[in-house]
């Protein structure tokens, strides 16, 4: 005896799962874009005194810091440069789940501040923390999940943005490598922590 209805409702279901992650990763990513352009509208009226948010290496009393770094930006020209890698990486890396994209975002962050903190010499600030955290992470998934869908993903990636992994390398003294080496390790690691049990 056969159900043709059941299969049907499975992907009706599996759809609109997909549809509801979809737009939450498109609120949540917009949220954020936008939050840190009206940021730096108010850095910019106010002189640019939101830059001491930034990160500043070997500071404890700094420390804190770690957390509001990757938000601001040196002015609208690096904000500008930042934001489509940060929209497009930060949808697909959401588009997976809001909470697992909530808790690879901290990690990034976590472990980015970290590396800037302990080998930069110079302010940070910038959301190429979370860029290159996200490339990463996408890389990563694709290796850690073992879905095909995320594999897909991950080369996709590569072909856009593969011109990223040469900002890990020390460059331009007014480019935080640092940043940008350990923003994609804590991707990279975010998404070994995150991945799904596949043992059976």
């Amino acid at each position: 005896m056969s159900y043709p209805s059941v299969p049907e409702k499975n992907r009706s279901e599996g759809l609109a799962t997909h549809g509801l992650r979809a737009v939450s990763a498109a609120v949540i990513v917009g949220l954020v874009t936008v939050g840190m352009w009206v940021l730096e509208i108010f850095d910019y009226v106010l002189g640019g005194s939101l830059d001491s948010y930034g990160l500043t290496p070997h500071d404890v009393g700094d420390l804190g810091s770690v957390f509001t770094a990757p938000f601001m930006h040196a002015g609208f020209g690096h904000l500008i440069g930042n934001t489509i890698p940060f929209v497009v990486l930060g949808f697909l890396a959401a588009a997976r789940g809001v909470a697992k994209f909530l808790a690879a975002s901290l990690i990034i962050i976590i472990v980015g501040g970290l590396g800037v903190w302990f080998l930069s010499s110079a302010n940070t600030l910038g959301s190429s923390i979370l860029i290159f955290g996200f490339f990463g992470y996408l890389l990563g998934r694709g290796i850690f999940e073992r879905r095909l869908l995320d594999l897909a993903i991950a080369v996709g990636v590569v072909l856009l943005y593969g011109g990223l992994i040469f900002g890990v390398l020390p460059s331009d003294p007014g480019i935080s490598w640092q940043g940008h080496l350990f923003g994609m390790i804590g991707g990279v690691l975010g998404s070994w922590v995150l991945r799904r049990d596949t043992r059976r």
